[in-house]
């Protein structure tokens, strides 16, 4: 969802990495557009009649794209936490009926959900883990320091503790270590500190306050790719949502999902992610997790997952259209017979 530039995976715009852009393309009329939608759908090869489950809707951009794929019967199940982000599916998806089953409830959920809704065997689950242009330009959110707005960052405003609660109640180690994991912020300790202090005068409450102190602490370096705030509102982001944690549920439910031959498809937006998702291909795609030193297998663990190759990056057309795709990183795997 956001990302960095001194990692492998560059930021989006400002370092705000997300999965649409109302920038041209065309899905502009809809004022989203989304990314690496051909490549996408390279990896998920939709054939009519298939089931798909496309588990972060965001703008329904890719959904729209396999539900046409996979017509005149094919049905897809589209979820996503974010209440407004159903909404605006629902009506972007209309013209395909009941083909379209769109559900509010985080991914993290996948294993209960999509059986209960018809999907239990699938042809193909695409995670698209980057923000949406919506949710960054909504003010109520405090999503992004550009923006602004209400230090909340909740994907689901009805669950957990908003971004603002997060600052008001750990403590400086709890801060450093949250801005160094889910950040990997090089300042980490002296942010702590300055939150810390500043709030024992004032709350910090909106975007604008927390990318102001940011700023202000951070030694300013010669050339500045990004903002300085830009890995504290990742990790700040990642921690409310329990971003990872649901990463790794949504991942592991797809192996009971897919069909084999069903395809996973996963969109990524900073390092991360990333880490996690090549991590677990790998994982599933060797098998056996008997320590090197044990020469044959007792494990009996088999392969579940086929890397469907490496990492793909958008194009330089893309980023021209839509510079905040350019932090995206897409990897696929299909899944083995038992």
């Amino acid at each position: 969802m956001t990302g960095k530039v001194q990692g492998p995976l560059g930021p989006a715009r400002g370092g705000e990495a997300v999965r649409g852009s109302p920038e041209g393309g065309a899905d502009r009329e809809a004022g989203h557009l989304p990314v690496m939608v051909d490549e996408v759908l390279e990896i998920l090869a939709p054939r009519p009649g298939s089931l798909h489950i496309d588990a972060t809707l965001g703008g329904a951009g890719h959904a729209g794209r396999i539900l046409d794929a996979i017509a005149p019967d094919g049905r897809l199940l589209g979820l996503d936490a974010d209440a407004a982000a159903v909404a605006r599916a629902r009506g972007r998806l209309a013209r395909f009926g009941e083909r379209a089953v769109l559900r509010q409830v985080n991914f993290r959920e996948l294993a209960e959900v999509a059986p209960a809704a018809g999907f239990g065997a699938v042809d193909g689950l695409l995670l698209d883990l980057g923000l949406s242009s919506y949710q960054l330009a909504d003010t109520g959110r405090g999503f992004g320091f550009r923006a602004g707005g209400r230090l909340d960052m909740r994907f689901d405003a009805s669950r957990g503790r908003s971004a603002a609660e997060l600052l008001a109640t750990l403590d400086a180690a709890e801060l450093t270590d949250l801005f160094r994991r889910y950040g990997e912020e090089r300042f980490a300790g002296r942010i702590a500190r300055a939150i810390v202090d500043t709030r024992g005068r004032t709350p910090i409450e909106t975007a604008e306050q927390l990318a102001a102190l940011v700023q202000r602490v951070v030694p300013a370096p010669r050339v500045r790719r990004i903002h300085p705030a830009t890995r504290v509102f990742q990790a700040l982001r990642i921690a409310v949502n329990d971003e990872l944690g649901a990463l790794q549920a949504g991942l592991d439910a797809s192996l009971e999902l897919l069909r084999p031959g069903g395809r996973l498809a996963v969109l990524s937006y900073h390092s991360l992610e990333d880490r996690t998702v090549k991590r677990f291909i790998a994982e599933e795609q060797r098998g056996c997790s008997c320590s090197p030193r044990v020469p044959v297998c007792v494990c009996g663990r088999q392969p579940r997952l086929r890397s469907l190759g490496r990492s793909r990056t958008p194009s330089a057309r893309e980023i021209q259209l839509n510079p905040r795709s350019r932090s995206a990183r897409l990897r696929g795997a299909e899944r083995m017979a038992a």
